[in-house]
């Protein structure tokens, strides 16, 4: 059978700028609605108050997670190029609707509908990056990738302290909806489908019974099934991880008795090395394989996260966090690589997305737990001792998984990255 050609495949060189861009989308929603929320909460019309304001956010999380379980899977069944058309289109216009919200209500219904586009981005562009990436470059192009979120978030910020006092806490999503209006007519012109998908479409060397083109059942079917369950734990710790700090860091180490710029600082410092984490992890599983990458960087997350829980005199403690920061956010990027070097083109983007959906509920979880520790006086040094276990079950995790890269998997560096996959798990 033929493999039907894209006219879009000269393109190829499009899709690392393309995706980036829209993973960059959703490194500002991660702080927007952090950005907004004090102007909200002072708008005695809307009658916001804390608890609402921590639903609105929950809702959010969760229209993501529900998008990367949905969108992961059609993405593997109806194409990558199309699935990441609607998902920055829809996510956009949502966003733009948001500045004509209302009240609290109508304002959590359409962040969780744009959660639902938006959840369907990541998986999608992890995909495509992974299929298109160069021989040898899969680890670090996903990293480079994800460097678009942090600056997605850092830009975010930044755009706050301009716009929301000056003209409204409505520009912020007008802002934000507005990268649409080029990225989507660049996208249908250059976006390519995916050359592994195509192929695995187009070329079945023997065709699998009905029940085993579904994408989700391929993920327990053949010996999948454990390294799902295991992908599924570590992407909750990674992303429990990411929230949890992100969000109460600061906090923390006020409670530890640093002075409020100073803990202002370290969050940016955290963040800053999470940057070059995703720089090195990329370079270093390239060289070594993902599965041992992958276990090294959460263990090393766990050792720092843990000396975090002693008072560090001077500079040292910016650089234990720059150190917690390198290791911890990449590790959960390194899943992801991994993730799509083990499951076969037909069903790489439902394992991401899965991954990616499960995760969330880590992400919601992260503030919650870090939350009611700092109500209960104990997060200090308490915190970073659950983060370190946390970090802990995420290595296990991944080294419990048993199986070899998928043979469609992009070609990489031969250095081994897996242990062998056991014959005839359910």
């Amino acid at each position: 059978m033929t493999v039907p050609a894209d006219p879009r495949a000269r393109y190829a060189r499009w899709v690392a700028p393309l995706c980036w861009t829209a993973v960059a989308l959703e490194g500002f929603d991660l702080v927007v609605l952090g950005v907004v929320l004090p102007a909200l909460l002072k708008d005695k019309s809307w009658g916001l108050d804390p608890n609402t304001a921590s639903l609105i956010s929950v809702v959010g999380l969760l229209g993501v997670a529900v998008g990367a379980f949905s969108i992961g899977p059609l993405s593997d069944l109806f194409g990558r190029r199309g699935m990441m058309l609607l998902t920055v289109t829809s996510f956009s216009i949502l966003t733009l609707l948001c500045a004509f919200a209302n009240g609290p209500w109508l304002f959590g219904v359409l962040r969780f509908l744009a959660g639902l586009g938006l959840g369907g981005v990541l998986p999608t562009a992890l995909a495509l990056i992974t299929e298109y990436a160069r021989v040898g470059r899969g680890g670090s192009a996903t990293t480079v990738l994800m460097t678009g979120y942090h600056v997605g978030a850092v830009l975010t910020a930044l755009l706050g302290i301009l716009v929301v006092q000056r003209f409204g806490w409505e520009w912020m999503f007008v802002i934000g909806a507005a990268p649409a209006l080029i990225l989507v007519p660049l996208m249908v012109k250059f976006l390519p489908e995916s050359a592994a998908l195509l192929q695995a479409r187009g070329t079945p060397a023997a065709p699998r019974p009905a029940r085993e083109r579904n994408p989700l059942a391929i993920l327990f079917r053949h010996g999948y099934g454990r390294a799902t369950i295991a992908f599924w734990v570590t992407s909750f710790m990674g992303l429990l991880l990411v929230y949890g700090l992100n969000t109460w860091l600061p906090q923390i180490m006020r409670e530890a008795g640093y002075e409020l710029g100073a803990a202002l600082a370290l969050l940016l410092v955290l963040n800053v090395g999470a940057v070059i984490g995703l720089l090195i992890g990329g370079r270093v599983a390239d060289r070594i394989g993902y599965r041992r990458s992958t276990i090294t960087w959460f263990v090393a997350a766990a050792v720092f996260l843990a000396l975090l829980s002693i008072k560090l005199p001077g500079v040292s403690v910016y650089a234990g966090v720059l150190l917690a920061g390198i290791f911890t956010f990449s590790s959960q990027v390194l899943v992801y690589v991994y993730i799509a070097r083990v499951y076969p083109a037909e069903a790489r983007g439902t394992g991401l997305g899965a991954a990616s959906g499960i995760g969330r509920f880590g992400a919601m979880s992260g503030p919650l737990v870090t939350g009611f520790l700092l109500s209960a006086g104990l997060a200090y040094p308490w915190g970073f001792y659950l983060f370190a276990v946390v970090a802990a079950i995420g290595a296990a995790a991944i080294a419990v998984v048993n199986r070899d890269p998928s043979p469609d998997a992009p070609a990489d560096n031969p250095a081994p990255h897996s242990v062998p996959a056991p014959g005839g798990e359910a």
